[in-house]
């Protein structure tokens, strides 16, 4: 997502800075740093000291201009405006400065500095990057707000509370459309789930639990020669069959086109179906003469392990699962930009690369198949998998065409916008303008969780969308918001079998898994995955198995799945789920 930077402690610490100026208070310190905050409102104007910021930091005492701001606030209030002060950030100076030098830093500052003001009311760009940058290279050992204040390059920091208060309300109101049609959602889903003719779940399988199929892991050593890039991708082969089968895994690494490494094995059993359920409504143990391919595409700063739960969730359902890992979008380039080895977040040809990755990777996967007995796929039945920029990437290989003119008028007033992955959209600006193609048509079916798009693509280009798609959407996405970058361009849809899901209270990172042990650069807090990310797993896993047996595997006996019934069924709290397959727009626009 922007995904993980910006949902990282750097980018909090900007949002914590900003939260804080809104209370009003903050301060500095340093020699030629600002000893006071001053708060300005048109003529009116008001000033803390930093060291009685600091000495409420530390002791909670409230003295001197400090008394009148605690006066409105209230208890719960002061304690997280104490914490803020003091909460560390362990980031080194390099890792923050390339993030401040790059395009979407820069953008984030901009807007930031037209409320963080330096002493003479000019804009505070130069002096909150320098203030940041400093303050890690004094305290490597994580360093606070209150030092980012004391580093402060002038006499006084200006807080703009006029424009504070402008972008609050805007905000609100961002907020209060995005409830109204989240509730709108919720409304239908149930209603849906009322006049849709029941089917007894209890007595069905749970979708939940594993197959019956155990699996062999194979990574490919890919190289595209056409575009100079190489690339890994893990693939799971469904091997065992059969309701209590065991099979050993292995783990095996193919090289170009079919040379094979050593195998190293591993022994896992399998949750199976339990066919005492199967009365009288039974589902078939899939026994498909040559496995369908199902792709999934992580997003930025993840990796290919990112939903390894759900690549094994579908294997053990029969589906033969692809998973590239994207260069350039991948953990590895986060984690280049914050050691100084790259200088952006990802490249914008990117936007062009991930979708090719797929199609190669399905080449490849063609060959090896005509080589090799043992892989046996369909590849003309493959469905895509994307999260976040992975969304993006899914769509894309789904028929959504590059939209370069909704592009260009959503990306003028860029510094205004509180759509995070808008920052990254806007980027694709800088590619040629083109006709990209970027459909497969080995794609039959695909699902979009928390996706970017919405002006990449706008409603020209994603009403080119002809095959089964599914969006996914969470209510406190603060990356890509559920109204603007799912809710609303899921109806501009025009495929005749479209689902929304909806996870009311979940975040953009509740369907995806946490990465192997120091593999992550900047690894995600636990307040930003938010609750319970088991159950959001459970969710996907569930309807992703009954989406591409339906329309993958046309196995039709899954269809009773794909139904807002289905959805409340499994729906329980922290994380509720609603299912719509249309919404009326007019009540969106309004």
């Amino acid at each position: 997502m922007l995904q993980k930077l910006l949902s990282s402690k750097l980018y909090k610490s900007l949002g914590i800075a900003l939260s804080l100026l809104l209370f009003p208070a903050t301060g500095v310190q340093t020699a030629v740093a600002a000893d006071r905050i001053y708060a300005t409102y048109g003529a009116f104007e008001s000033s803390v000291a930093i060291e009685d910021l600091a000495e409420f930091a530390k002791t909670g005492k409230i003295q001197g201009g400090l008394i009148d701001y605690a006066r409105r606030l209230t208890p719960a209030q002061l304690a997280r405006l104490r914490s803020i002060l003091t909460a560390p950030v362990d980031l080194t100076p390099v890792a923050i400065s390339q993030f401040l030098y790059s395009s979407i830093g820069e953008t984030l500052l901009q807007r930031l500095g037209q409320i963080v003001q330096t002493e003479a009311r000019l804009p505070g760009f130069y002096a909150i990057r320098s203030a940041l940058i400093l303050a890690a290279a004094e305290n490597r050992q994580g360093f606070t707000l209150l030092d980012v204040l004391r580093q402060f390059p002038t006499n006084g920091i200006r807080v703009n509370l006029g424009q504070s208060l402008e972008i609050v309300e805007e905000l609100q109101a961002v907020i209060n459309r995005t409830n109204e049609a989240i509730a709108l959602v919720q409304r239908q889903s149930a209603a849906a789930a009322i006049n849709q003719q029941p089917a007894n779940f209890s007595q069905l399988p749970d979708l939940r639990q594993r197959g019956s199929f155990t699996w062999t892991k194979r990574t490919l050593e890919l190289y595209d020669p056409s575009r100079d890039r190489a690339f890994i991708a893990d693939l799971y082969l469904p091997r065992g069959q059969g309701v209590g089968s065991r099979d050993e895994l292995g783990e095996e690494r193919t090289r170009g086109q079919g040379r094979q490494g050593g195998q190293e094995s591993n022994y896992q059993q399998p949750t199976t179906l339990n066919q005492q359920l199967f009365t009288n409504y039974q589902l078939p143990i899939t026994n498909h003469r040559r496995f369908p391919v199902i792709v999934i595409s992580h997003g930025l700063g993840s990796d290919r392990n990112t939903f390894r739960y759900l690549a094994q969730q579908l294997a053990s359902y029969g589906f033969a699962v692809a998973v590239p890992e994207h260069p350039n979008s991948n953990a590895e380039q986060l984690r280049s930009l914050l050691n100084g080895r790259a200088t952006a977040v990802t490249p914008p040809r990117e936007f062009i690369n991930r979708p090719l990755d797929v199609s190669y990777l399905l080449d490849v996967l063609a060959q090896l198949n005509r080589t090799d007995l043992s892989f046996a796929l369909n590849l003309q039945q493959v469905g895509v998998v994307g999260h976040s920029y992975g969304g993006y990437t899914a769509l894309a290989l789904a028929g959504a065409k590059l939209n370069f003119d909704q592009l260009q008028q959503d990306c003028q007033n860029l510094g205004e916008t509180f759509n995070l992955s808008l920052l990254l959209q806007c980027r694709t600006l800088e590619l040629p303008r083109t006709q990209y193609n970027l459909r497969d048509k080995r794609i039959k079916a695909a699902i979009a969780i928390n996706p970017i798009g919405s002006s990449l693509f706008g409603k020209a280009g994603l009403s080119q969308i002809k095959i089964p798609v599914t969006i996914a959407s969470s209510s406190e996405d603060k990356v890509a918001p559920a109204l603007p970058e799912q809710i609303l361009p899921f109806t501009w849809l025009t495929a005749r079998n479209k689902y929304l899901l909806l996870l009311a209270g979940g975040t953009h990172f509740s369907a995806a898994d946490k990465s192997d042990p120091g593999s992550e650069p900047l690894p995600i807090p636990e307040s930003v995955i938010g609750p319970d990310p088991a159950l959001a797993r459970g969710y996907l896993g569930a309807w992703s198995v009954a989406f591409f047996e339906t329309y993958i595997a046309t196995s039709q006996q899954y269809r009773p799945y794909l139904s807002a019934d289905y959805a409340r069924f499994i729906s329980q709290p922290p994380l509720t789920l609603s299912l719509v397959q249309s919404l009326p727009l007019d009540n969106l626009t309004q």
